[in-house]
């Protein structure tokens, strides 16, 4: 952009596959994040959204292949720019709100951070894994998703001096509850020819259900081994940062929150614009 330009920066908000199912995840709060700008000297608008590449299922649970005993994971995420904003898939069932007015200079800022950001972080982490639901509770794991790019990204414009406007913006976390985790190791010391062949056949037992199933009967089967496993037997085994954990889990399991979490202020010691 060019420097002297003056940018406005808008939170946009929509359902989880609101392109398939409208507002259905929508009324569960189940959201996806994104930021839009628009550039007031050549009144181009542009979208900047951190995406799960393989969608969102496939980056929560592994594929199991038949031929081959290790999962196979297509969990990566990472920032994509591009020219316009939909207006209608983000105004119809979500949000489409000016929060900021940035300088071009500040952009090509954020712009070179992002780039920095994609290369450092490029796993998609659907959970956050929390010992309980309580406000001071131990934080296994952090989620890493599209609403902590949106988040990082406007903490950087804060940073550079970016002055927000004090609006209510809340985001989606999808929670599990556990006792403290167990290291079970890497995906070579578990699956590896000297792995634990019971570990590695209890890890690939786990994640079987979660598959995709075309007919009901299976996917009402799925559930049920899903609810016996994770609720009944306390048991969900995850993989964050290419090592897979053991969770206990404790009562409620699992909670999907629309958590406030308020704009950031600015650094006043910046120049800004």
């Amino acid at each position: 952009m060019k420097g002297d330009d003056v940018i406005e920066v808008f939170r946009l908000q929509a359902p989880v596959w609101e392109f398939k199912y409208g507002d259905l995840l929508g009324h569960l709060k189940i959201m996806h994040d994104a930021i839009g700008f628009r550039s007031t000297l050549t009144g181009k608008n542009y979208t900047m959204e951190w995406y799960e590449l393989f969608q969102l299922g496939n980056c929560t649970f592994p594929h199991l292949r038949p031929e081959m005993d290790v999962p196979f994971w297509c969990n990566q995420g990472a920032a994509c720019f591009f020219e316009g904003i939909d207006d209608i898939h983000w105004k119809d069932n979500g949000t489409l709100v000016l929060v900021a007015t940035i300088s071009g200079n500040m952009f090509n800022k954020m712009a070179k951070w992002v780039k920095q950001d994609n290369e450092t972080g490029i796993y998609y982490e659907t959970w956050t894994v929390q010992a309980s639901p309580e406000k001071e509770a131990e934080t296994w794991f952090e989620s890493y998703d599209c609403s902590k790019f949106v988040l990082r990204t406007y903490e950087k414009l804060a940073e550079l001096g970016a002055p927000f406007k004090k609006i209510e913006t809340n985001y989606t976390r999808i929670f599990l509850y556990s006792g403290e985790p167990t290291y079970l190791g890497n995906e070579t010391s578990v699956f590896g020819p000297t792995g634990n062949k019971t570990l590695a056949l209890a890890i690939r037992r786990f994640y079987y259900p979660f598959k995709p199933y075309l007919s009901t009967k299976e996917f009402l089967l799925s559930l049920l081994r899903i609810f016996d496993v994770v609720i009944m037997h306390r048991q969900f085994y995850l993989f964050y940062n290419f090592e897979y954990w053991f969770l206990p889990m404790k009562f409620p399991f699992i909670k999907i929150t629309y958590e406030e979490i308020p704009l950031p202020n600015r650094n006043k010691t910046f120049p800004g614009f």
